[in-house]
């Protein structure tokens, strides 16, 4: 196992106090972008989709919800900036909300977050998937295989470290920003040079009756899933060589700026071309086969497709870099499980990465792999943070400057009052979409506070006080488990003389063994006449419910002595690993359920095999 993990993993780095494992903003950028990036390839398409349900006309009203996204953008990138300058440690929304807000706010945020990001992976891979097939259709039927594939492949990729994993990125990213910006950039062109005609279903300002308030408000809160991941970058500000807040605010102000231009490119040229989703294609794919369509392009369409796949299958990367990094900020408040702050063998948070990819997996096993079904529960999940974080930064500036904390907190009351306004939409006019987010959410806080109550519990009990005084014993009463009488038996036995006042040998005895009672006794004796030898009849097949009390009956005599418990579990150990699975594995079980009794020592005596 160990020669797999290396092959997959690699050799384990040494923990130093330089960052040479650490990301340079190029790095970053791929590493952390992706999923806010990919986002454009169905962005566009998520407000048309609604804007349809009413009439083909109502297309046009996509220029202005575009713009009010790009308002929403531009508020949070300049509220994400101010979050990594005030908070570099990371952490993201829910330090933000915790520390101005209240744990409550805190956990409300980190446990949707938690959400988010299996979330994030599941739709990114999903749609990697969609895309996958799309250009191979034979492969249909197997959406969800690939995408479990691709999850695992996302793992085993960030379990090598950040370095490895952003090296990784670099391709796929660039070569889809590279295409993307091509593809704005030749649409334009035609329209300027008049090759590329005007093609809109209805123009600017044309009045078309039926639209509505809730219409609009649906189809804005559709588009506003384009700006899921900004906040990834907040959250992995500690990922960032020095200086890291200054590296990672430049990063999220590249990253926004790439995608309030290629949102705006790719939602403008949906206009002017009239595109309308149809099955088997996405707009996207519509929109460059139709700015491509000249002597030549074919080869850029194709080109472009490739890149499309490549951004969405990896886009769930940035799931696997904040994931971690708030699982630790959780834990290290005593809100997770500690593990989630162990760093594995290459640096990285290998616990997170692990707990994410099996969430993941569950999430497309439980939604057939299924992006439509996905998306909503993917909006609320990160709406909710960004309202809270944006009211947490607006509650700091008014600690921070008093009366005058308006003019630094413009930008946070925007963010807020757009995102309140996304969250309010989603529950009113998609709720049978969203409805699981309300019984996952609580039962995580509920879980979060649960943890936090054991590692109170465990502090308490384990602190030093003035009553504490070192226990006295009078001696040591030994048990040794004895199967059959063998060299590891025999060599038990000898080392519980030497630490024992007092030693035990116990059999069970089952109907199957009976018969053996007389001559593995007789066996003992010659060697140990003078140890106290017991069986104990067992009227089932199970050996250690009868081990268990056996010892409940010899600890609380030997209590009543001032002695010691030691039980010695006697093992033989093969030579070669692999020869373990040939042999049953009674000693782990006896010495699990005997870890739960108080005041028992449970040791294992080994005998190792030469061959």
């Amino acid at each position: 196992m160990k020669n797999i993990k290396k092959i997959l993993v690699g050799q384990p780095l040494k923990s130093t106090d330089d960052d040479s494992h650490l990301l340079t903003k190029l790095q970053a950028l791929a590493m952390l972008s992706s999923d806010a990036l990919s986002s454009i390839a169905y962005g566009t398409e998520q407000i048309v989709l609604v804007l349809l349900t009413l009439s083909t006309a109502a297309i046009w009203y996509s220029i202005p919800i575009a713009i009010l996204v790009l308002i929403l953008l531009a508020s949070l990138t300049l509220s994400y900036r101010q979050i990594i300058k005030a908070y570099p440690q990371g952490g993201g929304a829910y330090v933000v909300s915790s520390e101005n807000l209240g744990d409550n706010a805190g956990l409300v945020a980190g446990g949707s977050l938690l959400v988010d990001y299996m979330l994030t992976v599941a739709v990114s891979v999903s749609a990697g998937a969609d895309a996958i097939t799309a250009t191979i259709p034979f492969l249909h039927s197997y959406n969800l295989e690939i995408s479990m594939v691709l999850v695992l492949v996302l793992m085993v990729m960030n379990l090598r470290g950040l370095r490895e994993s952003a090296g990784f990125l670099l391709v796929p990213v660039y070569t889809f920003i590279t295409a993307t910006v091509i593809l704005i950039g030749v649409g334009l062109f035609r329209i300027a040079t008049g090759s590329l005609p005007f093609n809109a279903t209805a123009s600017i300002g044309t009045f078309v009756p039926g639209v509505s308030m809730v219409l609009l408000l649906k189809a804005f809160s559709s588009g506003s899933a384009s700006l899921t991941g900004v906040e990834a970058i907040s959250n992995a500000v500690p990922f960032f060589k020095k200086p890291k807040a200054k590296n990672a605010a430049a990063t999220l102000a590249i990253m926004a700026l790439i995608l309030g231009v290629f949102f705006s490119g790719i939602t403008f040229l949906n206009y002017w071309l009239g595109i309308i989703p149809k099955a088997g294609s996405t707009v996207l794919s519509q929109v460059a086969h139709s700015v491509f369509s000249f002597p030549g392009g074919g080869a850029l369409y194709y080109i472009f497709q490739i890149a499309t796949a490549m951004i969405l299958a990896v886009a769930a990367n940035t799931g696997f870099s904040a994931f971690p990094m708030l699982a630790f900020n959780l834990a290290k408040n005593k809100y997770m499980p500690h593990m989630y702050m162990e760093k594995g063998d290459r640096l990285g948070y290998s616990n997170g990465i692990i707990s994410l990819a099996l969430g993941a997996i569950v999430l497309l096993f439980v939604f057939d792999g299924d992006t439509e079904r996905l998306i909503p529960l993917y909006s609320i999940g990160v709406f909710v943070p960004f309202a809270l974080s944006q009211t947490g930064m607006v509650v700091k500036w008014r600690k921070q400057y008093g009366n005058a904390f308006l003019k630094h907190s413009i930008s946070n009351i925007i963010g807020a009052f757009i995102s309140y306004a996304i969250v309010l939409i989603l529950i009113a006019l998609r709720f049978k979409d969203v409805w699981p987010f309300f019984l996952i959410l609580p039962a995580l806080i509920y879980m979060f506070y649960r943890i936090k109550k054991h590692y109170v519990q465990v502090a308490e009990q384990l602190r030093l006080t003035e009553d504490v005084h070192a226990t006295e014993y009078t001696g040591n009463t030994v048990i040794v488990l004895v199967g059959n009488v063998t060299r590891v038996a025999v060599g038990a036995i000898s080392y519980a003389e030497s630490i024992g006042d007092e030693v035990v040998a116990m059999h069970v005895s089952t109907k199957e063994t009976k018969h053996k009672n007389a001559k593995v006794e007789a066996e003992f004796k010659e060697y140990f006449p003078n140890i106290r030898f017991s069986i104990v009849e067992s009227s089932y097949r199970d050996v250690v419910r009868p081990v268990v009390r056996f010892v409940d009956l010899v600890s609380k005599a030997a209590q009543k002595k001032g002695n010691t418990v030691t039980v010695i579990v006697p093992q033989f150990v093969p030579n070669k690993r692999w020869q373990n699975i040939l042999h049953n594995q009674m000693s782990i079980r006896i010495r699990y359920y005997l870890g739960f009794k108080d005041n028992v020592i449970v040791s294992t005596y080994s005998y190792n095999l030469k061959k």
